[in-house]
């Protein structure tokens, strides 16, 4: 495996899925930074303004998250269609220069944003030096662990039509980021009808990173243990998505 063709292969791509589009329509990034703002509007609307840093919180993930898991399917989608996913086929291009290539093409897209909403929790004292270093970690890999999902779930979906995949990729968006507990803590599902749901906060990259954020505001009271838990499920889905993309990902078609 060379890896410094991979990286350089996921540069290409990036660039080849970001810039043009940047160049041709500037003022989708401010787009962009409005439609995430939408969710806190309506989180301090009917929670108040106590609710603020945690909705800013689901903001600053979701302003990744969104983007990252419906970019590989629909840019797959979109590739074959036109033929650019055959071409890179033929080069060849490495299936996880391809993944991380789309998703970080996506993610420029997202990087105003992020730094936004990020910039606004420093000016409201939400974030020190430590929680910003916990929100980096936590987000790249969560960027990663979408990547590859995104990915792994695109190429199994190849007889898929295009209009289906367009959908599946908005739904499976909401659900990482809009249902499980990334807009609002885990410890409002610890008693639901008197079962305990929180351990759904551990299945999605985007439930992960929330928490670890949360845990390192202290918006949610220090737990070790589920802070170490939070680290390993978001790690683990990383590897084992990514063993899956080089592995069994259908990058070829049949």
């Amino acid at each position: 495996m060379n890896f410094k063709k991979i990286i350089k292969d996921i540069f290409t791509i990036a660039w080849l899925k970001s810039i043009p589009d940047l160049k041709r329509q500037p003022l989708m990034l401010v787009l962009l930074i409005g439609l995430a703002a939408i969710p806190l509007f309506f989180i301090v609307l009917f929670g108040g303004e106590e609710m603020i840093n945690t909705g800013l919180i689901g903001v600053i993930v979701s302003s990744i998250g969104f983007l990252g898991i419906s970019a590989s399917i629909q840019d797959i989608t979109w590739d074959r269609y036109v033929k650019l996913k055959e071409m890179m086929v033929a080069m060849p291009v490495h299936p996880l220069s391809y993944a991380m290539g789309l998703t970080l093409g996506a993610l420029i897209f997202a990087l105003p944003g992020f730094a936004a909403f990020v910039g606004l929790g420093i000016y409201r004292g939400l974030f020190d030096f430590m929680s910003i270093l916990v929100v980096m970690a936590s987000m790249i890999l969560c960027w990663l662990g979408l990547a590859v999902i995104g990915f792994t779930i695109a190429t199994y979906q190849h007889k898929t039509s295009p209009n289906t995949l367009g959908v599946l990729a908005n739904l499976l968006s909401f659900l990482f980021v809009f249902l499980p507990p990334v807009y609002y803590s885990e410890k409002m599902l610890t008693d639901i009808n008197g079962m305990d749901l929180s351990w759904i906060a551990y299945i999605l990259p985007t439930t992960n990173a929330a928490a670890l954020i949360r845990y390192a505001t202290e918006i949610t009271p220090w737990d070790a243990d589920a802070v170490m838990l939070h680290w390993l499920a978001l790690i683990g889905t990383v590897i084992i998505f990514s063993i899956l993309v080089v592995k069994k990902a259908r990058w070829r078609e049949p």
